[in-house]
């Protein structure tokens, strides 16, 4: 384990495994309490969220509350796998098992784009309370030859996965299976929301197509979630959020503030 110290608050590298014992690496930071966010990132992204995490961690931690943020298998420092929706809900799973066996009384969960469909797939009873930033609460129809080459998408065709390189990181390369390809188009709506019972925050903005139409599909879900949930929407940001993130970060402080 490794420690170190951002604006003043203390980082610790943490390791715990999933039900397929593979290794997943996360950076926990703590001001000592017994309430803790989780934090989930976006396809084919990491722990650090191109500096989102650390932001909403710090502040997490200004606030009073632990957070957690991992990387998914086969993403970041974690061990290799290929990526699927259901193996990263199989991690999510355990990182919620790792933190109630380190004693935490009440768990949040964060996602980021494809993370929060992740924590709406991992909820369970004991999940206080979810902040979905970008929220992926229906079926998206993406052009994935918008977001990968003929060459990517012929590997898809003949072998069901795509090879993704990457430059300038701890990972080598990410294995994209076909499965988390269709994934995004399969989701059902009314059986994914069903069961969620705690109080939840979507997060949009409307300043591009993507989020947008991640927008319309959140209006309707907002009714299928409980009746203290809500939806807020920064006008003006894109998808990445990372011109508008000082109103992320009071958006989701005011969130757990008062319902962590």
């Amino acid at each position: 384990m490794t420690a170190k110290f951002l604006g003043g608050i203390g980082m610790e590298q943490i390791t715990f495994r999933n039900s397929r014992d593979l290794r997943l690496v996360g950076n926990l930071y703590s001001s000592n309490s017994k309430s803790i966010i989780i934090m989930c990132h976006g396809f084919m992204s990491n722990k650090y969220s191109k500096g989102r995490f650390e932001k909403l961690a710090i502040a997490f931690n200004k606030c009073g509350f632990d957070a957690l943020a991992f990387d998914f298998s086969g993403c970041g420092e974690s061990d290799n796998d290929s990526l699927t929706i259901e193996k990263e809900v199989d991690d999510l799973k355990s990182a919620i098992s790792y933190v109630i066996s380190k004693g935490y009384e009440k768990i949040a969960l964060y996602g980021y784009s494809l993370g929060t469909l992740i924590c709406l797939k991992s909820y369970i009873p004991q999940i206080t309370t979810m902040v979905l930033l970008g929220a992926l609460t229906g079926p998206m129809e993406y052009n994935w030859d918008e977001f990968f080459t003929q060459e990517q998408m012929k590997e898809l065709k003949e072998n069901g996965f795509i090879t993704e390189y990457i430059s300038g990181g701890t990972r080598e390369k990410i294995i994209i299976d076909r499965k988390i390809i269709e994934g995004f188009e399969l989701i059902n709506q009314k059986e994914l929301l069903g069961r969620i019972k705690c109080p939840t925050l979507l997060i949009h903005g409307d300043g591009d197509e993507e989020e947008s139409l991640l927008y319309e599909r959140s209006k309707v879900a907002i009714n299928m979630l409980s009746a203290d949930s809500r939806i807020e929407v920064i006008n003006e940001s894109n998808h990445s959020f990372l011109d508008h993130f000082d109103m992320v970060v009071k958006l989701s402080t005011d969130w757990l503030k008062k319902y962590l």
